[in-house]
C-alpha cells in the first residue's frame, strides 16, 4: 500500500473528533470528504487504512459507524437537561423549562433517564451538597429508605433523604444539616433519586 499523507490522516481524525463532539453522531464519508477537502473515494481509502492501522473503528456496511479511538468513549454519551433550582417548584421537562442540555459520559455516570438540578440552600451540606452545586438525578417514581430524593410536596419540590414510616402513616424527609429539623408529610411524589453531585473545586 502506498504511503499515506500523515497530515491528511491527522486532519481526518480531528474532523471525526469534532463532528462527534458537536453533533453526538459519527460523520459519513461524504461529510468527512467535504470537511477535509478531499474526494469521496480518497476519504474512503484513508478511512480503510486508518481502520486497518487501529486509528479508528469503522464498518463500511453501516452508516455513521466511523469513530476515532480517541473519542470512542465520547460516543457513549447521554444528553441531560438542566432544569434549574430544586426549590423553584416542580421539575418539568417541557422545552421552555430547560435551561440547557449537557453531555455526560456513560462510563462515569451510567445510562438512564437523568436530569440536573441546581442546589438552592444549605439543607444537605452534611453530604457535600452546597449552594449552587449541580445534582444529577435519576428520573424515577420510587426510592428505597435512606436515598436522597427530589420529593414533591403540594407545589414545592425539595431535595431530602427519604424515610417512609408506614406504621405512623407518614413520610420523614431528613435534611443533612445538624441545624435543621426533619419534615413530616402524609404523602409526597418522588420525582427522582440523586446519584451524583457536580461541583466546582474551591
Amino acid at each position: 500500500m502506498r504511503t499515506k499523507n500523515t497530515e491528511l490522516i491527522h486532519k481526518i481524525e480531528q474532523f471525526i473528533d469534532a463532528f462527534q463532539r458537536d453533533n453526538g453522531v459519527s460523520p459519513t464519508i461524504a461529510e468527512i470528504a467535504e470537511g477535509t477537502g478531499t474526494s469521496h473515494s480518497n476519504a474512503g481509502r484513508y478511512l480503510e487504512y486508518m481502520r486497518d492501522t487501529g486509528i479508528i473503528d469503522y464498518d463500511r456496511n453501516k452508516r455513521r459507524s466511523i469513530v476515532s479511538k480517541g473519542t470512542k468513549a465520547l460516543s457513549q454519551m447521554i444528553r441531560v437537561p438542566v432544569l434549574g433550582s430544586v426549590s423553584c417548584g416542580v421539575p418539568k421537562f417541557a422545552e421552555e423549562n430547560i435551561e440547557e442540555y449537557v453531555q455526560l459520559p456513560v462510563s462515569l455516570f451510567g445510562s438512564g433517564d437523568f436530569y440536573l438540578l441546581r442546589a438552592d440552600g444549605i439543607s444537605m451540606v452534611n453530604v457535600g451538597i452546597e449552594e449552587g452545586d449541580l445534582v444529577l438525578v435519576r428520573q424515577q417514581a420510587h426510592a428505597n429508605p435512606g436515598q436522597i430524593v427530589v420529593a414533591l410536596m403540594e407545589d414545592e419540590a425539595t431535595l431530602k433523604r427519604y424515610y417512609p414510616e408506614p406504621e405512623k402513616h407518614r413520610i420523614r424527609l431528613h435534611p443533612e444539616n445538624d441545624n435543621l429539623e426533619d419534615i413530616y408529610v402524609d404523602n409526597c411524589i418522588i420525582q427522582g433519586v440523586a446519584v451524583k453531585v457536580l461541583k466546582d473545586v474551591r
